[in-house]
This record gives structure tokens, C-alpha cells and sequence, in this order.
């Protein structure tokens, strides 16, 4: 019996409730209608950006020894050479390596040519011309207002396009902000595929973008893996060169021994005949070993360079992906519905008691 008294009382509440809020039904739709013009305002405010996506598939960094370069290396000086350690950059650092200020400088100038536009014009300059919502010039007022007297001289003589990495413009820090939020890359765990996007008011500034970070990340790995062997390599082509110039002159000094000493028959001159003989043997043997060292350390290089599968390229968008105005108008038709409802059912009680309490002291 008491159970069924409560669902009544429920039933009540609930019907209650539903009274009140078609009471005000005109009040509810007046601020429906309000929250919608808000939310179409605003969505028309916000300029519209296009993002484009590039799916990489880079080559694992191959590590180990290679034998075939080992053998006279100690003898040469060589130390560990051939030994690679394990690669300090995997594809799980792309995403933060694409974020470091070095990097966007690299990208700060590149040429980009927005539609509806002959001419290209360097990514800062462009940046410069991105639209923003109507309320950031009022929340931006007073420190544009600010900036303006400070720098009014420096203004005139900077050239934002000549980039100073230890010591950036306040300008050009505020451009570098913008690019680093306007890239990005994430890594697929699934398939360890690296997508790079792009995310620009203009859809071929955004592919050109998305296009010159992969290209730029290309070079930063392949510089980065094949730093080591191209080092060992510049070393043992001077090896070489130093070890084919002793050659020649032990050659050279073996010829005009034998030259001058030709119908000397004294045990004296054959013994230092035999001596530059050997040492001009000798000299070839260790030319002969580096120039074949050489040889595999340039097929090093080229075998630690790592490989990049375009998977997706670039590609220009053709319409938006933010912001979405539909969605955005129904969140204000919903907040204003869910705000006027709650006013109805709970805010008017809540402001009388309020006044009342004020009024009582």
C-alpha cells in the first residue's frame, strides 16, 4: 500500500512538472529561438578550416654489426666501427619531433599559395591573413593596443622572415604557436602507420602544408640515421686517400732506386731494393683493404636510409571539417531549452527564496 502511495506521488510530481514547463511554453520557445540565432551567429563566426591528412608507413631502423667492415679496423684506428647501437628515434617520437620549435622553423618560410591568389607568399605571411571570430578582437583589444606603441619602431626595421632561433620575436613566437597548433601527427598502434595532418583556413595551403612536414620529417630521420655512416664514411675516404698517396710514393721510390742501381749487382743494393719492394707491397695491400672498406661503408649509407611508403598523400579538401554548423546551432537549441526549463522548474524558486532571505534580514 505504501509502495503504490509513492509511485503516485511520482506520477504527480512528474505531471506537475510537465504543467509547469507547457505553461511557459512561450517563455521556453522565446529563448529556443534566442539560443538558436546565438548558435547560428557563432557558427557563422567561426571560420570554417580544412584538415588534411598524409598516412606514412616508415622503415624500422635496422641496427646490429656488420661483419665485412670490421677485420683491419683496430689496425686503422677504426675502433667500433661497423657497430650500430639501437635507433634513439623510433616512429613513436614523429609526433613530438613535428611539435619542436627547430622543426616549424623549417616549415616557418616554405611557399604556399592559397586559392583565388597568382602570387605565393611565405607560410608567416599567410598566417597573418587567417580570419578570426569577431570577439577576439575585443578580447585582444587592449594588448594589440599595447604591442602597437611598444614596438611601433621595431616594426618598421624587423623583417619576420629572418628567423633568430635563440632569440625570437614576440611576433614570431606568436606565428611558431600557431603552426605548432596547426600540425600534428599520431601514431596508428595498430598498424605503427604515422598520420600527419595539416589544418589551415585554405585547403591548398593545408595540403601544401601537410605535404612539406612529411617531407621535412623524411629529411630529419634520414639525416638522423645515416649521420653515423656517413661520418665513418667521410673518415676512411681520407683513410684512403692518405693510404693511396703513401702507396705512390713508395712506389715512386721503389721505381728510382731500381732505376739508378740498375746494373748493380752489390748484396748491399739488392738487400734495399728488396726493403722498398716489400714496403711498396705493403703500402698496397693496406690501400688496397681501405678502398674496399670504403666501398661498404658508401653501401652503408645508403642501406641506412630509411624508407618512406606514401601511403594516403595529400589531397585537397573540398569542403570543411570544422566547424560543424549543424551540430553546433542543436547543442544552443539544446542548452536553451534544458536553460529556460530549468529556470521554470527550479530557478524561480531558487531566486524567491533569495529575495526573501534578503528582505527577512
Amino acid at each position: 500500500m505504501h509502495q503504490e502511495d509513492k509511485t503516485s506521488q511520482i506520477d504527480i510530481d512528474l505531471l506537475e512538472l510537465i504543467r509547469k514547463l507547457y505553461q511557459n511554453k512561450y517563455f521556453i520557445l522565446k529563448l529556443v529561438c534566442i539560443s538558436t540565432i546565438l548558435g547560428i551567429i557563432i557558427s557563422f563566426s567561426i571560420p570554417s578550416k580544412y584538415c588534411v591528412k598524409i598516412t606514412i608507413s616508415p622503415e624500422t631502423g635496422q641496427t646490429g654489426e656488420n661483419g665485412n667492415l670490421t677485420g683491419m679496423a683496430s689496425v686503422l684506428g677504426l675502433g667500433g666501427f661497423g657497430t650500430f647501437g639501437k635507433d634513439a628515434i623510433n616512429s613513436n617520437m614523429f609526433p613530438d619531433i613535428i611539435q619542436t620549435t627547430p622543426f616549424i622553423i623549417d616549415i616557418y618560410n616554405i611557399k604556399v599559395s592559397p586559392q583565388n591568389q597568382e602570387k605565393e607568399i611565405p607560410l608567416h605571411k599567410y598566417l597573418d591573413k587567417q580570419k578570426i571570430p569577431w570577439w577576439n578582437y575585443i578580447l585582444n583589444l587592449p594588448s594589440n593596443i599595447k604591442q602597437l606603441f611598444s614596438s611601433k619602431q621595431l616594426s618598421k626595421t624587423s623583417d619576420e622572415s629572418n628567423i633568430n632561433p635563440y632569440k625570437l620575436t614576440n611576433k614570431q613566437n606568436g606565428t611558431i604557436a600557431a603552426i605548432r597548433n596547426s600540425i600534428s601527427a599520431a601514431v596508428d598502434n595498430k598498424t605503427n602507420m604515422i598520420i600527419v595532418s595539416a589544418t589551415f583556413q585554405d585547403p591548398e595551403v593545408a595540403a601544401i602544408v601537410a605535404d612539406s612536414t612529411v617531407a621535412k620529417l623524411q629529411e630529419y630521420i634520414i639525416d638522423y640515421r645515416t649521420r653515423k655512416a656517413q661520418e665513418d664514411c667521410n673518415y676512411l675516404d681520407k683513410l684512403c686517400k692518405e693510404r693511396k698517396e703513401e702507396y705512390h710514393k713508395a712506389q715512386q721510390a721503389y721505381a728510382d732506386f731500381m732505376d739508378t742501381n740498375r746494373n748493380v749487382i752489390l748484396q748491399r743494393t739488392q738487400a734495399e731494393g728488396t726493403r722498398l719492394q716489400n714496403d711498396m707491397s705493403i703500402a698496397f695491400q693496406i690501400y688496397s683493404q681501405v678502398e674496399t672498406q670504403l666501398q661498404v661503408a658508401r653501401a652503408k649509407v645508403q642501406e641506412a636510409k630509411p624508407v618512406f611508403a606514401i601511403v594516403e598523400p595529400a589531397t585537397v579538401p573540398l569542403s570543411p571539417s570544422s566547424p560543424n554548423k549543424k551540430v553546433l546551432v542543436l547543442i544552443f537549441i539544446f542548452l536553451g531549452f534544458v536553460g529556460s526549463s530549468s529556470w521554470i522548474l527550479f530557478g524561480k524558486n531558487i531566486w524567491k527564496n533569495l529575495k526573501n532571505i534578503n528582505k527577512a534580514q
